[in-house]
């Protein structure tokens, strides 16, 4: 890439300044990155898709994948960032793949160079292929799934896929526990907890573990008018008598899950083991003891990471999830990659995130890999006293 050494040593100066510096104050750093020659004026704000859950069955995704995007938006825009400045061009998904694949057709037919989002895999499967065939950036925070970020190189996601994080999850989690006897309960309409159940039932095979018992159910089918009822899977369950529960759902599901199961008074020494981040918010005292797999967690020492927490909880008075802090990072991403590529181009941009390599975030030292997807360490998280700890 046409950038000077100078000009690189500059950027990278002002990102360390901009992550760390920004919780106990408000000054950055104001070291400029020359003005990329494709950017037409230096005030001009680069129009960036952004697409996730504001309404339907989702919608526990927006609140913390919003304010991660936010958050950053607000300081790469305040930081005279080589004049890379952003504004939000945001499609509501509404909670269905239709309404994810209708946002990326408005966002591409607005021109915008990349598009942040959708929220889930389901989601990402079916819009992923309409960035690819338009040549525009696709960049989910948030989807899991193996193999999305493989259908084409303008795909990119920061989360861990599942076969990056369950495995070895659940040979950690073994390991401690000693689980010998499990079961499990998965939705049987969305593709991650299809993904998710398969990572974890050729796992605890390969382990030697017995599932007990799989249960199924199917989102599609769940009214969102209706809290749903796992009454039926989970008193199963409980006479399978389980050493371990383990749970592959989206959120919404999840957390009806936790709640039920432990209002049918599944013991507390038997741990529920999800595939997801728990919403430790809205499932109360059931979160307590809950075990998940995740890239992030708040009391990381990661670049940056304690002043986006304290900035996050001074702003928004509540904690940050692992979906805020993956938001968070990629707008960072995109940002350097932007400066680097010094074009808003989109094969610009796509060539200048693949190539990123040990960027530093509040995700750790963040790469691509040749696919796609996201590479950085992984964390297995326990609710204790109602907080997210390490798993040890």
């Amino acid at each position: 890439m046409n950038i000077s050494r100078v000009t690189k040593y500059a950027f990278v100066l002002t990102i360390v300044a901009l992550i760390i510096g920004f919780s106990a104050c408000d000054q950055v750093g104001q070291l400029l990155v020359p003005i990329p020659p494709q950017m037409e004026e230096p005030s001009e704000e680069i129009s960036i898709g952004l697409v996730y859950p504001v309404t339907g069955r989702l919608d526990a995704f927006a609140l913390p994948i919003q304010r991660g995007f936010e958050l950053a938006l607000e300081e790469v825009n305040n930081s005279q960032l080589g004049d890379v400045r952003f504004k939000f061009i945001i499609e509501d998904d509404q909670s269905t793949i239709e309404g994810a694949v209708d946002a990326y057709n408005k966002l591409i037919q607005a021109g915008v160079p990349v598009i942040f989002g959708p929220t889930t895999s389901g989601q990402a499967e079916a819009a992923f292929p309409i960035a690819q065939q338009n040549g525009v950036v696709a960049f989910s925070s948030s989807s899991n799934a193996t193999g999305l970020s493989a259908l084409g190189d303008f795909i990119f996601r920061a989360g861990l896929t599942t076969d990056i994080l369950l495995p070895g999850g659940v040979r950690a989690t073994h390991a401690k526990l000693g689980y010998q006897q499990v079961a499990i309960i998965y939705d049987e309409t969305d593709s991650y907890s299809i993904d998710s159940y398969e990572k974890f039932r050729d796992t605890l095979t390969e382990i030697g573990v017995e599932i007990l018992t799989t249960e199924t159910f199917q989102s599609t089918e769940i009214s969102e008018s209706e809290a749903p009822n796992f009454s039926a899977q989970l008193s199963r369950i409980k006479e399978a008598d389980p050493d371990a529960i383990f749970i592959a759902s989206q959120l919404p599901e999840q957390t009806a899950i936790l709640i039920q199961g432990r209002q049918l008074e599944i013991s507390t020494d038997v741990p529920f083991i999800t595939s997801l981040i728990n919403d430790v918010e809205n499932t109360g005292a059931a979160a307590e003891g809950a075990i998940s797999f995740a890239g992030w967690i708040s009391t990381s020492d990661t670049p940056g990471n304690q002043a986006f927490v304290q900035k996050y909880r001074a702003t928004y008075g509540s904690d940050p999830n692992a979906w805020t802090a993956q938001s968070y990072a990629a707008v960072y991403i995109v940002a350097a990659a932007i400066a680097e590529a010094q074009s808003i181009d989109p094969t610009a941009i796509r060539d200048a995130l693949a190539n990123t390599k040990d960027f530093d975030t509040v995700l750790g030292s963040f790469s691509f890999n040749d696919v796609g997807d996201a590479v950085y360490g992984p964390i297995i998280q326990i609710v204790e006293n109602g907080e997210f700890q390490i798993f040890e």
